[in-house]
């Protein structure tokens, strides 16, 4: 990885939600785009490269009806042999009415071939409420032989909360289990504004699975949770995690750097795990937080301590 970069700084503007894979030789780069329009993918051979490769829009919203507002946080994945993204869309007749929707490349290449919409991701047959109601942020990883997908749902009557669950995969486009509740905002910190688990992400150390997500409102008080556990465990039962009694990532303003959150993780050339984040470099937001561009993508490289625990400093590098 270029040597001369910086970590911790702004890496590419007015993306967030950022997310990061590689596949074949490339690092695709996708997130949420200001005008929340419709889903860009960049590649580069390089991770930090990927700041000046081009960006093509892959797939724009629909006019009206389901997938119509609201296109946030796709996320690129390889499973069951075929590319995905996950994204959520909200209508433009009821723009908090947001769910979770798939798009399925139609050949080898996820950047030069077409997308196919497959529609909403469907929950399983004996699982009445999956995806009822508003449900976005959704992730998906591996372990054991089988795939899980993680997302935010709200629930309630009067104050929403957001919480996040679990189930595993029968395909791509389906889900296998119903949905368990995997967090709720317990604590403080997920309390800001509102009741807040939402963008989920995973990354793996040895025998151990970490899931990370964002708590809190979009602004300076926006962080970093996790969840722990073990592979192999039963990942459907929420006693397998453990939950982090703080933040493990949080604003710091002596940096200037204000609400990280809804990350993903990658190797970076040399084999070091990166966090990929978003954050802004201001404290006072212009407007509505939702509505307001900047938030920008950043790099940290994760420290690892001696039982195989990350470490998320902006002091890594």
């Amino acid at each position: 990885m270029d040597t001369n970069f910086k970590f911790n700084e702004p890496w590419i503007m007015q993306r967030a939600d950022p997310f990061v894979t590689y596949y074949g030789g490339y690092y695709y780069f996708t997130a949420s785009v200001p005008a929340y329009d419709s889903i860009v993918l960049r590649r580069s051979k390089t991770l930090v490269g990927l700041a000046d490769a081009e960006e093509k829009v892959l797939w724009k919203k629909h006019e009206s009806g389901p997938m119509s507002e609201h296109i946030w946080a796709p996320e690129l994945h390889f499973l069951f042999g075929k590319y995905y993204i996950y994204f959520a869309g909200g209508e433009k007749e009821d723009v908090w009415n947001i769910r979770p929707y798939v798009l399925e490349c139609s050949g080898d290449d996820p950047y030069e071939d077409a997308w196919v919409e497959k529609g909403k991701m469907q929950c399983a047959d004996d699982d009445e409420f999956s995806f009822r109601a508003f449900s976005l942020d959704a992730t998906v990883f591996e372990d054991s032989g089988n795939h899980y997908f993680v997302w935010a749902e709200k629930v309630g009557v009067g104050k929403q909360i957001s919480n996040l669950y679990i189930a595993r995969m029968e395909s791509a486009t389906k889900l296998a289990t119903v949905q368990v509740l995997l967090t709720t905002p317990d604590y403080d910190w997920e309390r800001v504004g509102f009741w807040v688990n939402e963008g989920p992400s995973v990354i793996k150390k040895n025998n151990k699975i970490y899931l990370t997500f964002s708590a809190s409102e979009t602004g300076a008080a926006y962080c970093v949770g996790m969840l722990s556990t073990e592979s192999g465990r039963d990942l459907l039962d929420p006693l397998s995690w453990k939950k982090e009694r703080y933040p493990v990532l949080k604003t710091d303003a002596s940096k200037e750097l204000y609400g990280p959150g809804h990350n993903s993780f990658v190797k970076d050339e040399d084999g070091r795990d990166i966090m990929v984040y978003h954050c802004r470099t201001e404290e006072k937001i212009e407007g509505n937080p939702l509505y307001n561009p900047n938030r920008h993508a950043f790099l940290m490289p994760v420290a690892w301590d001696e039982n195989d625990g990350p470490i998320f400093s902006y002091d890594n590098k």
